[in-house]
């Protein structure tokens, strides 16, 4: 295919349903090669895949727990391998780390393993999937890690989510410095109130009114929004941004 994307090849976690899963059929109609990373959904993983199929693009499912210990470096194996398997080599492009856990905690609600659970797939998998892969990454490279504007605007029952994300963000920038020699750019983008079978906000009328009155263009972002900011930062087009955060909340509370 055609695209801003011709040629490359790309990974993105948590690519079976919302936001990723947009950014996945996004990447592919633009012309990449995308792996469709999934934990446990293999039959919403298969409709990401249908999908991208069916707007000309082409991709595969790639399994892999990032809660476990070894999920990131048993995904980076699993990735490169069949990477390999196609093209010969064992390098790659544009790396997406989308995969989160989320949920409503205040402080008073966080036990140990709720802490350990978020800091696992929201900052360490995206860590050590980084370390895993950023070798075969090829110079001029992309890595975008979706965290959420929740940093940047106080929310009680955000007391775990949050922190976890706003470490992530700080490792891109501290990224972007170590891989810029390379080429390779590194951004975080925060997403704001966006509908998806997850965070379902358009099926509660009371919850969605009152959300949409905090965000300045007047409604609830949909994934393809999200999608479409993280396109910008993978093309040629976002070259020369990097080590940024990019709030895409459609001015959620400003």
């Amino acid at each position: 295919m055609s695209g801003r994307l011709a040629g490359k090849i790309a990974l993105v976690t948590g690519a079976s349903r919302g936001i990723g899963r947009a950014i996945a059929i996004e990447a592919a109609r633009e012309g990449a090669l995308v792996a469709v990373h999934y934990a446990g959904a293999a039959d919403a993983a298969q409709t990401t895949l249908d999908s991208i199929r069916d707007a000309g693009g082409d991709g595969f499912i790639l399994q892999a727990d990032l809660s476990e210990k070894d999920g990131p470096d048993t995904l980076a194996k699993r990735f490169l391998d069949e990477v390999e398997r196609r093209t010969g080599q064992r390098t790659f492009d544009l790396l997406v780390n989308n995969a989160g856990h989320g949920g409503r905690h205040g402080i008073d609600e966080v036990d140990l393993d709720i802490f350990d659970h978020m800091i696992a797939v929201n900052l360490r998998a995206p860590f050590f999937l980084i370390r895993a892969l950023h070798p075969a990454i090829r110079d001029g490279g992309r890595i975008v890690n979706v965290s959420s504007m929740g940093t940047r605007a106080a929310a009680l029952y955000m007391s775990i989510y949050a922190p976890s994300k706003a470490a992530l963000e700080t490792l891109s920038v501290v990224l972007a410095k170590q891989l810029g020699p390379r080429g390779i750019t590194v951004n975080a983008v925060l997403p704001g109130a966006t509908v998806t079978d997850m965070n379902p906000l358009d099926k509660d009328p009371a919850r969605a009114a009152a959300t949409i009155d905090s965000i300045a263009l007047g409604r609830l972002g949909q994934p393809r929004d999200i999608a479409e900011v993280v396109m910008f930062l993978l093309s040629p087009a976002g070259g020369w941004v990097t080590g940024q955060r990019i709030d895409a909340s459609g001015g959620q509370r400003i």
